[in-house]
């Protein structure tokens, strides 16, 4: 099939959604389709369209839906489409209206939809190859946090929990990210200046990400909202635990009886949970061991099983 992947964000941004469209394009071409990848529609003739992002893509699928009204159009949802536009954008509902398949990332995803909707909806989570472990340094903790600075991901929240910690704590973090807008970057400044614990590394290459990852204890997620955060999947192909704002986004990708979760905004909880990590074995091995069984779920092959079996829905229409 020729396959149309819009994602609203190019390779200059290197976010989430660039990198699943790269996957998603790699696992569908390796299954005999063609695909072109695109951040706007250029009317190219496809049998077939995968759009990420209901709002950001909606002029992709609203027009791929006018000029080809029959032909399967697959509309991915994000953190910010499930858990804010489509409740309040008139654009991302139609969106869902005129897909003919919907998909999460996590199963906690289908929760945000109307029941007549999760007939057509599938989940697939994302994935990352297995990366190999370096031994981590035995002067210090080191705790991760990967992520542009934007307000959705509460970026300073595990620079706030550092000033919880106890003095003779060894942790030390690094977040790994660009800052998406001037103040935003003038206040990481301020916050490493007074949280010398809290270290801000800026945009960083993505190897350079997973290497920082395969030596790291711990990685923070803090989101406010999350469609299926794919740094979870990196932390856990890197055996590395996770500690995770309650959100169901988090919950749809660790499981409900995950221990690592901390409320959303609260900097003395994830304090807390940050100090046992680092001074509890019994603790970091609960957390290491159910990342572990998670790890399953979010397999390369797992992922390109599902996005080829959706894709498979159509194939015979198509043909």
């Amino acid at each position: 099939m020729h396959i149309a992947l819009i994602t609203p964000y190019g390779p200059q941004q290197r976010n989430g959604n660039w990198h699943t469209a790269t996957r998603w394009a790699h696992f569908l071409r390796e299954a005999g389709h063609t695909v072109r990848t695109q951040v706007e529609w250029d009317g190219h003739a496809a049998d077939l369209m995968i759009a990420l992002h209901a709002r950001r893509s909606f002029a992709a699928i609203r027009a791929f839906a006018e000029r080809y009204p029959s032909r399967p159009l697959i509309v991915v949802l994000t953190g910010t489409d499930l858990y804010r536009d489509i409740h309040q954008d008139g654009d991302a509902n139609q969106a869902l209206e005129l897909a003919h398949r919907l998909v999460v990332l996590q199963d906690r995803g289908p929760d945000e939809l109307a029941p007549r909707l999760r007939s057509k909806t599938r989940v697939i989570y994302q994935s990352a190859p297995d990366t190999e472990r370096v031994a981590p340094r035995d002067d210090l903790f080191e705790v991760l946090v990967i992520g542009h600075l934007r307000e959705e991901k509460d970026p300073f929240r595990v620079a706030l929990a550092t000033a919880h910690l106890p003095e003779t704590s060894r942790i030390q973090v690094s977040h790994l990210g660009r800052a998406l807008s001037a103040d935003m970057a003038e206040t990481a400044q301020r916050v490493q200046a007074s949280l010398p614990r809290w270290h801000w590394a800026g945009e960083v290459p993505h190897g350079a990400v997973l290497r920082a990852l395969s030596r790291a204890r711990l990685l923070v997620l803090s989101s406010l909202m999350e469609g299926g955060a794919n740094v979870i999947c990196e932390a856990l192909a890197a055996d590395v635990p996770v500690l995770a704002s309650d959100i169901p986004g988090n919950r749809g990708m660790l499981g409900d009886d995950y221990p690592g979760y901390f409320r959303v905004s609260d900097s003395r909880q994830l304090g807390i949970l940050l100090s046992s990590a680092e001074r509890d074995p019994a603790f970091y091995a609960r957390l290491h061991d159910h990342c572990g069984a998670r790890r399953a779920l979010m397999r390369p092959e797992q992922e390109a099983s599902r996005l080829r079996q959706l894709v498979a829905e159509f194939e015979t229409v198509a043909g």
